[in-house]
Order: structure tokens, then C-alpha cells, then sequence
């Protein structure tokens, strides 16, 4: 059945990206119900999840797309209510219509109210490049987010503003934003959805705007009469504005003809699998004054030539504070309500697909 979900909305007159987009809706909503989206999770939940996207289409086109919504419709699966439900009889359908559908603003509910009134917002930019062996960049770009939890009394009218939203290319805003204004203004002004959702996300593909952060020296090198090789690389801070390197992992596909590697790191750990031929070395974080280091000895098999290439080396690391488009917000302003809330902002860079060349 769950097919004749998927076909009702693709075979509607639904806008191609529209389907796309509902897409990822329905999986980032499986991932906030149940904390991941597989195959294994949708048969271990299968009612809630055919409960879930009932209420998630009506008749091919999306109805309740929400979290926040669909968790006052359909109550998230738990152990004790799971226990109940198989004892009593009953299901996880709410007995009573979501207020947020009976208002003028649907992806919020009404009558909230909370103790501590808070919103917090995290710019998370992920940065996946490719460096040539001389340390040139070939490509590099920029996917970030604004992800937000704002928990806040009443219907809040809030306003986002950034020091320089011309950065911003290819943004994807929440349905709340209002287009118009960000279009005349680049402000964001939106009614927030009560709990966690994602305000935006954005793209940053011109290259003289993506800083690299992180380098790596290396040496490696193989003989062709030896069945010994070199390998030594050194990982250090580019352009972090001060801010500090870590969860820094270094991992290699080394040739087949690779039996075995010594080598010593100067800081971390490494391990080398013979059978996979895979490098990893953990890091961790980057000292400026003594920059990290692997080296040593690298073993082929006898009688077999020189690799055609040498190995490419991928990196994941994160930068706590820092954007490294350089995004930054000014300020956080609401109105509608008269509390004072208390606001917060983060930021985080992180490695997605980042290679360097050897």
C-alpha cells in the first residue's frame, strides 16, 4: 500500500519539484518520529507510518506536512504507548483536530505557551572541495542551513536579518518565510513553527567566495625497483579566522599492491587494514603551533610494478563558530508579543566530500 502513496503523488499535476520536495519531506519527518528513515525502521512501524501518510496526502496532493502538526494527529511511537495500544485495542490517532488546522497560520499550532521562552537558530555550512596535488583548488562549494528550535509563548512574528545576504544563492525557505520581503529586503520574516524545523537552506558555489580551511602537505611516493614506498602527510589550518580544527579524520584508499604500512603519527591514532587497504588516522584536533603528522613505511607486494597513481586523500573535520561563506546574522527581532525571549545563535563548518590529490 505504501507504493500507492507514492504513485498518487507523482501521477497528480503536482509540480515536478514539488514532489521532490515532499519527498524529503516525508523522510525528514520519519527521521524526527523514529530517528532514522530505513527500511528496517518503516517495517518495524509500519502502522505509524501508514497513519503518517495518511494524514500526510490527501488524494495525491500534500496536506499535513508539518511536524508539529502531524504530532498532535498521529502521537509518536514510544515503548509504554506501543504496550498500551496492543493492550487496549487502540492507535496513535489524536482524538481531536490539530488547533494549527483550524488556524490562519497552519504549520503552527495555537495556545502555546512555555516557562522559559527561548529560540535558538544554527548556521551549518558543509564544504566539499577538491585540491589538486599542488594544492590548487579545482572545485569547491558550500551547502549550508539555518536549522531552529524556538520554543515561544503565543504566535511570535520574527525577523532575521544578515550583515551580508547577498552570499546567500539558491535558497530553499520553510513556508512560513515571507518571499516578498526577502525579495525586496533580503530579511527574513516569518511565524515560526513551535519546536524543531528547518528555516532555509542555501548553496555557495562561486569558488572565489568558498575559503579553504584546512592543507595537507604529502609525500608519497613509490619505486619502481624497491618494493618499499614512502608516505608522509602533515595536516594543517588554512583560513579559519582563529577558530580551532577538530574531529579532524584523515582516511586513504591505498593501491592494491599494498601489503602493509608503518607509519607513526605525531599526534591520534591510525589504523591500516591489509584487506580493504584502507588508511584511517583520527586526529582530533589541529594545534597550530604543532601541526599533526603521519609518516613512515609503506610495503608492496614483490615483483609487482609501481602503482599508476597515487592515493587520494579525504578529510573530515568541523570548525565550532565559524561559517566559512563568511554568512553572518545581525540580529533577531520579534514582535506580537511582549515577553523579552532569550535568542541565540551558532555556527559550524563541516567537511562533506573534501579530497586532495596526491
Amino acid at each position: 500500500r505504501h507504493k500507492i502513496f507514492f504513485v498518487a503523488v507523482i501521477q497528480s499535476e503536482v509540480p515536478p519539484l514539488f514532489v521532490i520536495e515532499f519527498l524529503h519531506r516525508v523522510v525528514d519527518t520519519f527521521q524526527d518520529y523514529f530517528g532514522v528513515c530505513s527500511e528496517v525502521m518503516i517495517k518495524d512501524n509500519v502502522v505509524v507510518v501508514y497513519e503518517v501518510l495518511e494524514e500526510m496526502l490527501d488524494n495525491g496532493f500534500p496536506l499535513a506536512t508539518e511536524s508539529n502538526i502531524l504530532k498532535e494527529l498521529i502521537k509518536p511511537p514510544t515503548i509504554l504507548r506501543t504496550v498500551v495500544n496492543t493492550i487496549t485495542g487502540s492507535t496513535n490517532v489524536g482524538d481531536q483536530l490539530p488547533t494549527g488546522q483550524l488556524s490562519v497560520v497552519p504549520w503552527r499550532r495555537t495556545g502555546v505557551k512555555y516557562t522559559n521562552n527561548e529560540a535558538y537558530f544554527d548556521v551549518v555550512e558543509e564544504i566539499d572541495a577538491i585540491i589538486d596535488k599542488s594544492g590548487s583548488t579545482i572545485t569547491a562549494e558550500i551547502q549550508g542551513v539555518i536549522d531552529a528550535c524556538v520554543k515561544l509563548t503565543g504566535m511570535p512574528d520574527l525577523t532575521l536579518s544578515f550583515m551580508n545576504p547577498r552570499l546567500l544563492d539558491d535558497v530553499s525557505f520553510h513556508p512560513c518565510v515571507r518571499f516578498k520581503r526577502w525579495e525586496s529586503e533580503r530579511i527574513l520574516s516569518f511565524i515560526p513553527p513551535d519546536g524543531n524545523f528547518r528555516l532555509l537552506s542555501y548553496h555557495v558555489s562561486a569558488q572565489n567566495l568558498v575559503a579553504i580551511p584546512v592543507y595537507v602537505k604529502h609525500n608519497i611516493s613509490f619505486r619502481d625497483s624497491s618494493s618499499l614506498g614512502r608516505f608522509e602527510i602533515t595536516v594543517g589550518p588554512k583560513q579559519t579566522m582563529g577558530k580551532t580544527i577538530e574531529g579532524v579524520m584523515v582516511t586513504s584508499q591505498m593501491p592494491k599492491g599494498v601489503l602493509n604500512m608503518t607509519l607513526t603519527p605525531s599526534q591520534g591514532t591510525h589504523v591500516f587494514d591489509p584487506v580493504t587497504k584502507l588508511l584511517s588516522w583520527d586526529v582530533g584536533k589541529i594545534n597550530p603551533q604543532k601541526l599533526p603528522s603521519l609518516k613512515g613505511s609503506v610495503s608492496l607486494q614483490a615483483g609487482t610494478s609501481k602503482p599508476d597513481e597515487n592515493p587520494t586523500i579525504n578529510l573530515q573535520f568541523k570548525i565550532q563558530q565559524l561559517a566559512i561563506s563568511g554568512l553572518k546574522v545581525n540580529r533577531l527581532d520579534m514582535y506580537g508579543e511582549k515577553y523579552k525571549p532569550f535568542k541565540g545563535i551558532k555556527y559550524m563548518t563541516k567537511a562533506g566530500k573534501f579530497q586532495v590529490r596526491t
